[in-house]
């Protein structure tokens, strides 16, 4: 009987332990997500704050514009449906990446781009345009430079886009905009790579390492570039506002959802 005794008593205990274990550990990982939200919705309000009040002046800062209220929408929708801390720490991705828009409208309206904004994952291995090119391809001419003109107005961040290296920039069109619809590059992107960038200083990384989806970090110490990151590379930014911009003020909030709705199903959550 004693023995009987002795044995429930040690099991009470450790089913107690246990308990307590659990308790405490479900305690520590609310926190922990409460905690990355608050920081992920600091990165959403102070983009919030920017896009609200700017207004384009021109076709580079217009598009810059609509691309960073696209990004805020996404944050947002992302957010609310965050239910584990990487989750948030996507949405803060999200955020930042249209923070780099912000800068890119203001430096195109010649203002003060503002506070720097925190380096997103990966963006140093992405690289960046660092002379002006333009290329014939598919009938058409694709030009890069660092600067933003009339006929360079769609700004990129730099980073992966369907797993692949994207430089920082500004470009005549978002030649990278199918592979962000599709989640894949399509064949001819490999060659306009290469006649975009090949020998470009400010890109260390060849056509035959783009399709191989080289530029994943190892170089990061050797450029300059920007990076939207994952948060970027995969949120479907569909409708990027390729002249539907209204008055770079407003109108850029009908189409949150085309950055995948939040649902994060991209990133193996």
């Amino acid at each position: 009987m004693n023995a009987l005794i002795l044995i429930a008593v040690v099991v009470l205990v450790v089913v107690g332990i246990v308990v307590m274990t659990q308790q405490r550990s479900g305690v520590n990982a609310a926190r922990e997500l409460d905690d990355a939200k608050a920081d992920a919705r600091q990165a959403i309000e102070r983009l919030g704050g920017q896009v609200f009040m700017l207004v384009g002046d021109g076709p580079a800062s217009k598009q810059a514009l609509a691309d960073a209220g696209e990004r805020y929408n996404a944050a947002g929708s992302q957010i609310e449906q965050a239910n584990s801390p990487a989750q948030a720490k996507l949405a803060k991705q999200t955020a930042l990446e249209g923070l780099y828009y912000v800068r890119a409208a203001r430096t195109a309206m010649n203002m003060d781009p503002g506070p720097v904004v925190p380096e997103l994952e990966g963006q140093k291995s992405a690289g960046s345009v660092t002379e002006d090119r333009t290329v014939d391809f598919e009938g058409r001419q694709v030009e890069a430079s660092p600067s933003p003109s009339s006929r360079t107005p769609n700004y990129y961040p730099g980073g992966r886009v369907a797993g692949r290296p994207v430089p920082a920039g500004w470009y005549s069109e978002p030649w990278w905009k199918p592979a962000l619809v599709a989640g894949a590059w399509g064949i001819g992107s490999m060659f306009l790579f290469s006649a975009l960038f090949s020998g470009m200083a400010g890109v260390n990384y060849d056509a035959n390492a783009f399709e191989s989806g080289a530029g994943d970090g190892s170089d990061a110490g050797a450029l300059e570039g920007g990076d939207a990151g994952d948060a970027g590379g995969d949120m479907g930014g569909g409708d990027m506002g390729d002249g539907d911009m209204g008055d770079g003020g407003g109108g850029f909030f009908d189409g949150g959802g085309d950055f995948g709705g939040g649902d994060f199903g991209d990133f193996g959550f």
